[in-house]
């Protein structure tokens, strides 16, 4: 049936094709970026990786001292929780908003149960403030985005 169909190959229609390819690879390449950027300030953490680059609570028992060289936000979180589920994609914008000057570290309270006892968390989700000085702040529930700026505003950078 389609063999009197002819097919247009025009120069027009070749030049379209060529710039509609294009076209995908520079969406696959900014939202493949976007990715990787989100990978490096969003890392999720076992007990051994939290002792190593955010606070070693095993030997300082008394004492916060961040052991990370950029501010942090802390997200303790469970998969069955639904205001996490809502908190996350904001904490991804908040990550890449920042562009690096914040990492976005996640705990799975389910998984470390013992990070989470030894923080005393209660309530998720649960957010700690980690600047590179002084204590961190801390804050329970769901955050929308314009409350959670303010927060690292005041608990991050003291403004």
């Amino acid at each position: 049936m389609l063999k009197n169909v002819e097919k247009d190959n025009t120069p027009t229609r070749n030049y379209m094709k060529k710039i509609f390819a294009i076209l995908i690879v520079a969406v696959m390449s900014i939202g493949i970026s976007y990715a990787n950027n989100n990978e490096e300030n969003i890392v999720h953490l076992t007990k051994a990786e939290f002792l190593k680059k955010v606070v070693d609570y095993e030997s300082n028992v008394n004492e916060w001292k961040y052991l990370g060289d950029k501010p942090a936000i802390i997200d303790f979180y469970a998969d069955w929780c639904g205001p996490c589920h809502k908190l996350s994609p904001i904490l991804e914008e908040i990550a890449a908003e920042y562009n690096g000057n914040i990492i976005i570290y996640k705990v799975n309270v389910d998984n470390e149960r013992e990070i989470a006892t030894a923080f005393g968390i209660r309530s998720l989700p649960t957010l700690l403030f980690a600047p590179t000085e002084g204590n961190p702040g801390v804050v329970e529930g769901f955050l929308p985005k314009e409350e959670l700026k303010r927060a690292i505003k005041k608990y991050i950078f003291k403004n």
